[in-house]
């Protein structure tokens, strides 16, 4: 692993590492809200469910902004949108922990939706234009789990700092969850880094020098237009992707706590494991793409999570519990280990910032409420199990049969 980061160049090395921080701090933020679920509908007397529809709306609303910050990657430059976007998403975390009432809470999470949706477009396109070719699966893996190695740092930070925070008050408040989202904040801090060492991405500069031929100064809409057969085969493959990612992770700390009434040292505690779990699979499996293709890396990781239902749903100790969760994520991210690779190589040059980015939030908007007819279905079942168990039945075939259809994209070019 090291010898392959030893071989990239020093500009290469900062863009790889400015574009996986943005991404894990960004995943941070988002996932401190899963686990503090129960707190906030305890301190709003809310049902977990109407908290849930935060949720909703961080993946409802982040189309909009893998969409406006793509445009201006694809307009300004990879490395200035990315700095905006990292900017965003932090100030809006910070003001979520100043939220009056859920109202208020729920559409500041609109708003860091927005944020968030940019930053993985935006991110993968700088650091997938400045990569080499070779060992472009391995990478692929390394960043898409920056996504585990955020709700593994959430995890800790929660299962360490929110019994902390619960007993901390501020003007007369008890701090609890709030304390959690002025740490979120920290993320602007990267900013200054990118600042200072980060380049602009040589695929997006050499398009700047070029004088293009009319056919390929295309823009966006015209984009989609022109590739609608693939546009439309990622957005359902990212659906099916984001339904599996997101109903196997976003409601299994309240499953934790509701279910088996884990304290939120043992939540967190369990939290580190699977997500221990997520980026060794991102990792693996990225890797095996390089060797036998995306598409076959995809649909064994998606297979291999079916075996995995029992463990992760119908255990009853700490142990198992946690060795099933482990397994299930080492499967379900190991199917998107390879997907930043694969999404930029399948996307077209002039659009490359907007075209994976765009595609991949309206798979999340599409599965947008996930977590919400989870949270409901569970609430009428008397339990989270059942309903995680059929999730990952449903979408984990659903993807291998989609991925099935796709093209290899393995060695492709990233070409202006």
């Amino acid at each position: 692993m090291l010898s392959r980061f030893r071989s990239l160049s020093p500009q290469q090395r900062h863009a790889f590492t400015a574009c996986f921080l943005g991404w894990s701090l960004d995943a941070f933020d988002f996932f401190l809200l899963v686990f503090c679920v129960s707190a906030i509908a305890a301190d709003f007397h809310a049902k977990a469910s109407a908290v849930a529809e935060a949720l909703f709306l961080t993946l409802a609303f982040r189309p909009i902004g893998a969409l406006l910050f793509g445009w201006l990657a694809d307009k300004f430059g990879r490395r200035p949108a990315l700095m905006l976007n990292i900017a965003c998403y932090s100030v809006f975390e910070l003001a979520c922990a100043f939220a009056t009432s859920l109202h208020g809470l729920l559409w500041l999470r609109a708003l860091f939706g927005i944020a968030m949706g940019g930053e993985w477009g935006v991110g993968a396109a700088l650091a997938f234009e400045s990569l080499p070719t070779e060992g472009r699966g391995f990478f692929s893996g390394v960043l898409q789990e920056g996504y585990s190695i955020g709700y593994l740092v959430a995890a800790a930070a929660y299962g360490g700092l929110f019994p902390v925070f619960s007993h901390m008050t501020w003007h007369g408040y008890v701090v609890g969850w709030r304390g959690l989202f002025v740490v979120g904040a920290l993320p602007a801090l990267l900013v200054f880094y990118i600042g200072w060492k980060v380049e602009e991405s040589p695929v997006w500069k050499e398009r700047q020098r070029k004088v293009l031929p009319p056919e390929d100064r295309i823009g966006w809409m015209e984009g989609i237009r022109r590739f609608a057969p693939m546009f439309i085969f990622l957005i359902v493959l990212m659906t099916c992707l984001n339904a599996l990612s997101h109903g196997t992770q976003d409601l299994y700390p309240t499953f934790l706590q509701k279910d088996h009434h884990f304290s939120a040292a043992l939540t967190g505690g369990v939290g580190i494991v699977y997500n221990i779990g997520a980026l060794l699979g991102g990792l693996f499996f990225g890797s095996m793409s390089e060797r036998y293709g995306r598409k076959r890396a995809i649909i064994a990781a998606a297979l291999l999570s079916v075996p995995m239902i029992p463990l992760y749903a119908f255990s009853h100790s700490l142990y198992t519990l946690a060795a099933g969760a482990f397994l299930m994520q080492f499967m379900v991210q190991g199917a998107w280990g390879s997907i930043p690779a694969y999404l930029a190589e399948l996307s077209p040059g002039p659009v490359r910032a907007t075209f994976p980015g765009l595609t991949y939030q309206l798979g999340n908007l599409i599965t947008s409420r996930n977590s919400v007819l989870q949270a409901r279905a569970a609430e009428r079942l008397g339990g989270y199990g059942k309903v995680l168990a059929v999730t990952v039945l449903i979408f984990a075939l659903l993807l291998a049969l989609v991925t099935s259809f796709g093209r290899e994209s393995r060695g492709t070019e990233m070409t202006v």
